[in-house]
């Protein structure tokens, strides 16, 4: 366990290490700037982005996660978050093509930036993870991608506190409280 935790972290900050600042900077510029903020991933990256939608509805965004019975159209002027690690998934790609289409903006955070969801999105965050032969034995399939992926987003979170001048307590506020 303490193996695979010590590879997982190392390749996460290496990835970490490497994103682009003007990217990033777009990214939080982007969230600040749109109407209603959609998000979308598929499997893990999807609970990735899942999480990353509470702390954005905590900071007191109008955000929707696709594919909810509730989640509202997307309009011009809105933002659609993609994560995706192959930055390839179909649904993925379809959503973006389709979102571009009707002139809302398209987010992406992805380890592949050339791929099709990179030549859908207006801004793509990339996460350069670089597997090596242990890999497939300490983090196998998307962990690293998933791993590197949840740190990015959740230290972006008090860049938005302070953009967004919100505290803990004010998102407290925001906070589920299950009765």
């Amino acid at each position: 366990m303490r193996e695979a935790a010590k590879y997982i972290i190392d390749e996460a900050q290496r990835a970490l290490d490497r994103v682009d600042d003007k990217s990033l900077d777009q990214f939080v510029d982007s969230i600040i700037a749109a109407k209603k903020v959609f998000i979308y991933g598929v499997g893990r990256s999807g609970l990735v982005a899942r999480a990353f939608s509470v702390r954005l509805v905590q900071m007191g965004l109008d955000v929707h996660f696709i594919g909810e019975t509730t989640t509202p159209i997307v309009e011009s002027g809105d933002l659609v978050i993609i994560i995706s690690n192959t930055g390839e998934t179909m649904s993925a790609v379809q959503t973006a093509n389709i979102v571009g289409r009707i002139g809302a903006k398209v987010a992406l955070v992805t380890s592949s930036g050339h791929s099709k969801l990179g030549s859908a999105s207006n801004i793509t965050v990339e996460l350069p993870i670089h597997p090596d032969e242990n890999r497939p034995r300490l983090a196998p399939l998307g962990t690293l991608f998933e791993a590197a992926s949840y740190l990015l987003l959740d230290s972006l979170v008090p860049v938005l506190m302070e953009r967004l001048k919100q505290t803990e307590s004010s998102m407290r506020r925001r906070h589920a409280i299950w009765v």
